[in-house]
C-alpha cells in the first residue's frame, strides 16, 4: 500500500474517532440537556439553562481537552524521536515543571495581573515553561557547537529536579487554601469555563504544529542516528533545534491550559505506533488526533464516574498510564 493511501486511511480512521468524541462529550454529564433547546436561539441566553451548560460548562472543556491532548501526544512523539528514547515524555526536559513553578508562584502570591483577559495562572505557567526552555537549551549548548541530545536529556532531568524543589519551597509559604488550589492544578484539570485560555494558546499551538508537519521526515532520519541522518543530507542541528523548540512550546501551551496532565505523551505515541507503524509521517497526525480523542474521553470519565463530584483528569490518565508505563518497561528488550 502506498504512503498516500496509508496517510488517507490514518486521517479518516483517527479523524472519525476524534470527531465522534468531540460531538458526544458535550452532551454527556450529570445534568441532562435538551439538544433542541440548546440551539433554540429564540430563548434569551440568560434564561436558557441548557445552552449555558452546553456552551459555558461543557463545550470549552471539551475543546480544551482536545487541544491539550493533541499537543501532549504530538510533543511526546517529537521528544521520543529527538532523544531516540521510547520512554521520553513531554515532561522529560523540565518544561512542564518550569510551567508548574510559574503557576505555583501565581497562586501562592495571588498574582492578579493577567494578559488579554487571561488570568495570571496560565500566563505565569507559560512564562515558566519558556524560562525552562531557555535554560535547558543554554545548558545543552554550553560545551557543544551543535545540540547534544545526551546533554539535553541530562540538563532536562536536572532542571526537572531543581524546579520541583523550588515548587516545594514556594508551597511551604502558601496558605491552606492556596495549597489546595496548587494541588488541584498540579493534578491536571480541564475545568475551564471560557474560551480565552484556548484562544491565548492558539498562536503557539499553530506554530508548533506547522513545525511538526515539517519535522515528520527529519524525525525518520534522526531515528537512524545523527551520522546516518547527516549522510542522507539532513541538517541535523537544525532539525534537532526545531524539534526541541516546537515540542517545548507545545508542552508549555498545553500545560498553561490544563496543567501538567501526565502520561498522555507516552501512552498515545506507543499505541499509535502499534497501529500505524514507526513512520513519523503517519505517527504524528495519528497521535495528534488520537491524543485529542483520548484526553476528551478521559475527562468525560473524570466528570461522570463519581458525579456530581468531578475528578481532575490527571487522576484518570495516571490510573491508565501508570500500568501502561510499567508494561513498556517490561516489554522493552
Amino acid at each position: 500500500m502506498t504512503l498516500a493511501r496509508r496517510f488517507a486511511r490514518t486521517l479518516i480512521g483517527f479523524g472519525a474517532l476524534t470527531i465522534a468524541t468531540l460531538l458526544v462529550a458535550p452532551l454527556v454529564g450529570p445534568t441532562a440537556i435538551n439538544l433542541r433547546r440548546v440551539f433554540d436561539f429564540s430563548v434569551p441566553f440568560r434564561d436558557n439553562t441548557d445552552a449555558q451548560i452546553f456552551f459555558v460548562a461543557r463545550l470549552p472543556r471539551t475543546l480544551a481537552g482536545a487541544c491539550v491532548g493533541a499537543l501532549f501526544a504530538a510533543a511526546g512523539v517529537v521528544f521520543q524521536g529527538l532523544l531516540r528514547n521510547p520512554l521520553a515524555t513531554p515532561f522529560t526536559l523540565g518544561v512542564s515543571t518550569g510551567a508548574a513553578l510559574g503557576a505555583v508562584l501565581a497562586i501562592t502570591f495571588n498574582w492578579s495581573v493577567g494578559f488579554a483577559g487571561i488570568s495570571a495562572v496560565p500566563v505565569a505557567a507559560f512564562a515558566g515553561s519558556l524560562v525552562a526552555v531557555v535554560i535547558v537549551y543554554a545548558l545543552a549548548q554550553a560545551r557543544h557547537r551543535g545540540l547534544s541530545t545526551t546533554v539535553l536529556l541530562l540538563a532536562g532531568v536536572t532542571m526537572n529536579a531543581f524546579f520541583s524543589a523550588l515548587v516545594l519551597f514556594v508551597q511551604y509559604f502558601a496558605s491552606f487554601a492556596d495549597t489546595y488550589r496548587t494541588l488541584r492544578w498540579l493534578m491536571g484539570d480541564l475545568d475551564v469555563s471560557s474560551y480565552q485560555p484556548i484562544l491565548a494558546a492558539l498562536p503557539t499551538t499553530v506554530a508548533a504544529f506547522l513545525i511538526f508537519a515539517w519535522l515528520a521526515r527529519p524525525l525518520n532520519l534522526l531515528s537512524l542516528g545523527p551520522d546516518s541522518a547527516e549522510s542522507r543530507g539532513l541538517d541535523v542541528t537544525r532539525a534537532q533545534r526545531a524539534a526541541f523548540f516546537s515540542a517545548s512550546l507545545a508542552t508549555g501551551a498545553a500545560v498553561s491550559i490544563g496543567g501538567p496532565i501526565g502520561f498522555v505523551g507516552i501512552i498515545i505515541p506507543h499505541l499509535v505506533r502499534l497501529i500505524v507503524g514507526p513512520d513519523h509521517r503517519l505517527v504524528l497526525p495519528a497521535a495528534t488526533l488520537f491524543g485529542a480523542a483520548f484526553l476528551v474521553g478521559c475527562d468525560l470519565v473524570a466528570r461522570t464516574i463519581l458525579a456530581p463530584v468531578e475528578l481532575p483528569v490527571g487522576i484518570i490518565t495516571a490510573l491508565i498510564g501508570g500500568p501502561f508505563f510499567l508494561w513498556l518497561l517490561i516489554r522493552r528488550p
